[in-house]
């Protein structure tokens, strides 16, 4: 194998890839990418079993192939090499069929690959009706779930995202048990068959990091056990989490007791100065107070001392309320809203908060209420 290669384009080829290596891994030949030098360009691909990322350089004006081929070369190195070069095009070269060459004018690093019958077979195939959407659509639908997901393996489900697809409908929910987000997107086309499936959370996460362009086409890929994402010129595949998901849907009240409606800039810097007193920051709890059109936002701590911040706000009906909840629960919920204005709805000093964009039922964020006394 031996080519050369524009700098930026490998970088960006490698950045992507990377994601899917990971130094823990008990196989030592996933801690390698696996380059495969065609006539037609490059293929890029990394992979740690639970996550694949492949990309495709085209020869184009990038590169110049000499000869073609494929090695493993040893992911951390190699992207370190090609970030630090200076120069606008490298070289590299599979020499003695395990060394490699990389080379410019003034510098020449000399590594040991690994052989291709090495790497695991990894089989990267398309359904004949893959589900289609803009690929700002799933980033919106990860940005707005993914933090509710739980961090918990003991139960591997809550881990994911909910997917569920009817027609033309898609569902997506995440829940740690103390919370829930719910997206529901309306897809271009009708889809054939409906789907349930859950997507690790970590792993949508990663996908969506790579994705630049928001105006590109996204297809999925569903199988039995796994998921495609076919994005512009990488393929990523990630392992379906195993298990039925919880049924949310009896979480979300249909009656309440009263809404506020208020910016959410504004009650998200309310609760966040408040929650600076608190001790445990991951169980920072404060409470909320209405009295009138007057919001109150209080916590107290022993060691540290009190705080109360105040805001005016519009309220549905003359009830108030007194509720506690965890800061954090509601400062991630309130960031995922695209727009300014929210509407909370109270059911009850220990039912569930829930939270929607006003004039957008398309988002939902439910926060569970903690007991104080």
């Amino acid at each position: 194998m031996k080519l050369r290669i524009k700098k930026d384009v490998l970088l960006d080829g490698l950045n992507k890839v990377s994601k899917a290596i990971s130094t823990k891994n008990l196989v030592p030949v996933l801690a390698g990418i696996k380059f495969d030098l065609e006539e037609k360009g490059l293929t890029l691909t990394a992979s740690d079993n639970d996550i694949t990322i492949q990309t495709f350089i085209e020869k184009q004006d990038v590169m110049e192939i000499d000869t073609c081929g494929s090695i493993i070369i040893q992911g951390k190195y190699v992207l370190d090499i090609v970030r630090k070069l200076p120069d606008e095009f490298i070289n590299i070269e599979v020499i003695d069929d395990l060394k490699i060459l990389i080379h410019t004018e003034n510098s020449e690093f000399n590594l040991n690959g690994i052989n291709k019958s090495e790497y695991p077979n990894i089989h990267l195939e398309f359904s004949k009706n893959p589900v289609v959407m803009p690929s700002r659509t799933l980033r919106n639908v990860v940005y707005q779930t993914s933090f509710a997901s739980s961090n918990d393996e003991s139960r591997p489900v809550l881990t994911g995202i909910n997917f569920k697809i009817m027609g033309n409908i898609l569902e997506c929910n995440s829940t740690d048990s103390y919370r829930l987000a719910r997206k529901i997107v309306n897809l271009d086309t009708v889809i054939e068959e409906n789907y349930n499936l859950v997507i690790p959370s970590k792993n949508l996460v990663e996908f969506t990091k790579i994705m630049t362009d928001e105006e590109a086409c996204l297809k999925m890929h569903i199988f039995n056990n796994k998921i495609l994402f076919e994005y512009d010129n990488i393929l990523f595949q990630s392992r379906l989490i195993n298990g039925t998901y919880p049924n949310t849907s009896n979480l979300l009240p249909d009656e309440f007791l009263m809404k506020v409606t208020t910016t959410v800039s504004e009650l998200y810097s309310v609760i966040d100065r408040a929650s600076i007193l608190t001790s445990d920051k991951e169980k920072n709890i404060v409470t909320l107070e209405t009295d009138g059109n007057k919001l109150m936002i209080r916590s107290n701590s022993i060691e540290i001392g009190r705080v109360e911040e105040k805001m005016i706000v519009e309220k549905s009906n003359d009830e108030n309320i007194k509720i506690s909840f965890v800061a954090k629960y509601m400062m991630e919920a309130l960031k995922s809203f695209p727009s300014d204005k929210v509407e909370i709805s109270f059911v009850g000093e220990i039912k569930p908060i829930i939270l929607n964009a006003v004039e957008d039922d398309t988002l939902t964020q439910l926060v569970l209420p903690i007991r104080t006394y």
